[in-house]
């Protein structure tokens, strides 16, 4: 017994030694040497840097507000003035028709919603929450106004964020009989100082484009014989 013991005990030994049985270990392969230099691995890693960085947008960074256009007009109050915005932001009026200042851009920003900005200053006519009408560079909620055509065929322009809180009346933009601009919590819509007639300025791009689209549609019509 003790012999057949020590024989399979040597016989053990001898499995374990052999190193035909021994598992295979994945070996792994050698990366072939790259033709590339240490220069261009370099120049490499910085291009992938450059372009990481780029990538990458600031969260600081503020957009672009968007281009709004318009239809250019002067606002002709029925106490005989017309709406005026002085460079340094100032609202005032005029009677002299050929004011550049007294020329705005009406841009539609919803229905029946316009924002009034001048042409020539570039600054949003605002509204804030006490009535008084202001300039603001950039275009706010304050900066929208709802056009209305009156029974007389005049023009109002009421804050589309500010009303009488009991009443729920609108505030409007108007002129006193004085040429001033008075607060919007003042003005009534059936008196003449919100009432305003919008004159299309003759050279503006829009005047011309519709000239063009009107003899378009003359010259295209059949003549009748």
């Amino acid at each position: 017994m003790a012999a057949l013991a020590s024989s399979l005990i040597r016989q053990k030994r001898a499995v374990k030694e052999d190193p035909t049985n021994r598992p295979v270990v994945n070996k792994r392969k050698p990366c072939p040497k790259s033709n590339k230099s240490l220069c261009q691995k370099q120049i490499l890693v910085l291009i992938s840097k450059v372009r990481l960085c780029g990538g990458r947008k600031s969260r600081n960074e503020k957009r672009p507000e968007p281009k709004l256009k318009g239809i250019v007009t002067r606002l002709y109050s029925q106490h005989g003035y017309y709406l005026q915005m002085q460079p340094d932001g100032t609202m005032d009026s005029t009677r002299d028709e050929s004011s550049a200042f007294s020329q705005f851009n009406l841009i539609p920003v919803g229905l029946r919603i316009v924002a009034i900005q001048g042409a020539k200053t570039g600054l949003y006519l605002a509204m804030n929450s006490e009535g008084y009408v202001y300039t603001s560079e950039h275009f706010t909620p304050e900066c929208k106004f709802k056009e209305s055509v009156f029974e007389n065929y005049y023009v109002t322009y009421s804050s589309m964020l500010y009303r009488q809180t009991q009443s729920g009346r609108s505030w409007y933009i108007g002129i006193n009989r004085d040429g001033q601009v008075m607060k919007g919590n003042r003005v009534k819509k059936n008196k003449g100082a919100a009432h305003f007639l919008p004159k299309v300025i003759e050279d503006s791009i829009f005047v011309s484009q519709l000239r063009c689209i009107r003899s378009h549609r003359y010259t295209s019509l059949p003549l009748n014989r």
